[in-house]
């Protein structure tokens, strides 16, 4: 049976205290390449990834959707029979547990899953690992997919696992707040098989760029139900 090739993508700004510690905990046995989009850092994210043994590309224009864009076009410019089979996504500030990776991946390899999420409503959350309005926010955007998709999430992680195939076919788009919903907003419309595992998830190091000030819990906030309702049309 051929392995099944796993890459890995991490959105970075500014987080060389903690993304070094990411990439060092991946399972390397289970993960080919780990790829750190470097989202215009103004500190050593980018020498610290490298150091640590990730492959690091470079998104200038500031958002978190655009550093995925960014890492996925790094992939497709692979050839066809270099390009990876599954895509994990995780964050660069050391909340979530990458050594719980296998568990992500599995309802893929043994299931027949196109996406799962790792979802930290049904893990252990470190006290203070998340603000009351995020996990306000988590639960109110689940329900609204639920209500208008008919697909049941209890969150919007960033810690996912998806067929690399799949991730393509969803056309993403969205350039910074609403990508991780956008991906399951578009996986219920196309129909994919998609689970939820439990992941744990801890204090992050360093300041969160969204939940850490108003303006970007507010924004986060509003693109979020954007997405929702405009993917409706």
């Amino acid at each position: 049976m051929q392995k099944v090739v796993i890459d890995v993508i991490i959105p970075a700004y500014n987080e060389e205290r903690s993304i070094g510690l990411v990439v060092e905990e991946v399972p390397k046995a289970w993960v080919r390449e780990i790829v750190v989009c470097d989202n215009a850092s103004t500190d050593k994210t980018a020498e610290v990834a490298e150091a640590a043994g990730a492959t690091v590309v470079y998104e200038p224009h500031p958002g978190y959707g655009s550093a995925c864009l960014k890492a996925m076009a790094y992939l497709a410019a692979k050839p066809v029979e270099e390009q990876p089979d599954i895509v994990v996504f995780m964050d660069g500030d050391h909340s979530d547990y990458p050594e719980q990776l296998p568990d992500l991946v599995k309802p893929i390899l043994e299931e027949g899953v196109d996406l799962v999420i790792g979802s930290r409503a049904l893990g252990h959350l470190e006290r203070g690992a998340m603000e009351p309005q995020q996990i306000f926010g988590n639960w109110l955007a689940t329900s609204l997919i639920k209500l208008f998709y008919g697909y049941r999430f209890t969150d919007l992680g960033p810690f996912r696992a998806i067929r690399y195939d799949s991730l393509v076919n969803l056309g993403m788009a969205d350039r910074d707040f609403g990508w991780t919903v956008e991906m399951q907003v578009k996986a219920a419309k196309e129909g994919l098989k998609c689970a939820e595992v439990p992941v744990d998830y801890r204090r992050r190091i360093g300041v969160s760029k969204v939940s850490g000030t108003i303006r970007g819990t507010f924004m986060a906030g509003y693109k979020i139900l954007w997405t929702i309702f405009k993917e409706l049309f």
